[in-house]
């Protein structure tokens, strides 16, 4: 598929799902850089591309999309804010208390990776600092909203409590509005944004275990939850759990034990041909 950049406007969309372009940008040939901002959690960030307790790499889904623009758009650079443990919640408002949800670092770390204070501020500063210059953003955040450490350290997954996700998911929607909002803002109304759902790494649990299928019927609830706020802030949505199949539980644990370290580590990330699948369904949004 040929990705290009036009001076052309992309006219608006008459389909229901809202589809994505890479942003048109006016600029003459010997313009400078232009812009894919890539925002989110450890996916975004491309944690354990290469290996278990690899922090970061250049392998992740963010930088495989980029180097399949980039072959048509020698000019994009990619710009990566995304940060391991990242919720919606700290996101928003920086570091959180642990027995609360997650967040990417403490108050001083956040201070060092982001100096507006927040991801979300950083974004936004990026994006007015460059405006007719992004020509995409992309974004992956909360799975980390279902996960807190209790008071003895250890992590809880609301996925697997009794409780359910109710209450952090209603937070998670309510601050992935809200930070929808900001970006969309930020950008003006022609910039692409494109979300993502999540693939179920509890497939293969489910599958072994039918006891446990609650646990995939709660994830599938989460997805509608993070594709519908999305597609209520007009943003397309790279449909990663359809790339790993998660409405056929026996194909998608056989995807999550191919695509990620969780079968071989107990590792939820994806290794590099999974980032790879990650890429492809944001790129099949990016037409």
């Amino acid at each position: 598929m040929k990705l290009r950049l036009s001076i052309v406007a992309v006219l608006c969309a008459v389909v229901a799902a809202p589809a994505a372009t890479l942003t048109p940008v006016a600029r003459a040939d010997d313009s400078p850089t232009i812009y894919y901002l890539s925002l989110g959690d450890s996916l975004a960030a491309g944690t354990n591309a290469t290996g278990v307790g690899v922090a970061y790499t250049d392998m992740g889904y963010a930088d495989q999309l980029y180097s399949a623009l980039a072959a048509d758009e020698p000019k994009l650079k990619l710009v990566k804010l995304g940060c391991p443990g990242e919720s919606t919640t700290s996101m928003r408002f920086g570091s959180q208390y642990p027995t609360v949800v997650l967040s990417c670092a403490t108050p001083r770390g956040y201070k060092d990776l982001y100096p507006k204070g927040t991801q979300l501020a950083e974004a936004v500063s990026f994006l007015q600092a460059h405006k007719g210059k992004v020509a995409l953003v992309t974004i992956d955040v909360g799975a980390n909203d279902l996960q807190r450490f209790d008071a003895q350290g250890n992590l809880v997954i609301c996925l697997l409590e009794p409780a359910g996700c109710a209450t952090q998911t209603a937070t998670m929607v309510e601050n992935l509005t809200a930070i929808l909002s900001d970006l969309r803002a930020a950008a003006g109304p022609d910039v692409s944004i494109v979300g993502m759902s999540y693939y179920d790494v509890f497939a293969p649990l489910c599958v072994s275990d039918p006891s446990l299928l609650f646990v995939c019927s709660r994830v599938d609830a989460i997805n509608g939850s993070l594709v519908d706020t999305y597609s209520g802030a007009g943003d397309p949505v790279a449909d990663v759990a359809g790339a790993f199949e998660s409405d056929n539980l026996v194909s998608a644990a056989a995807h999550v034990c191919a695509w990620t370290w969780f079968c071989s580590y107990g590792d939820v990330h994806p290794n590099t041909a999974g980032y790879g699948v990650v890429a492809q369904a944001f790129e099949q949004v990016v037409q």
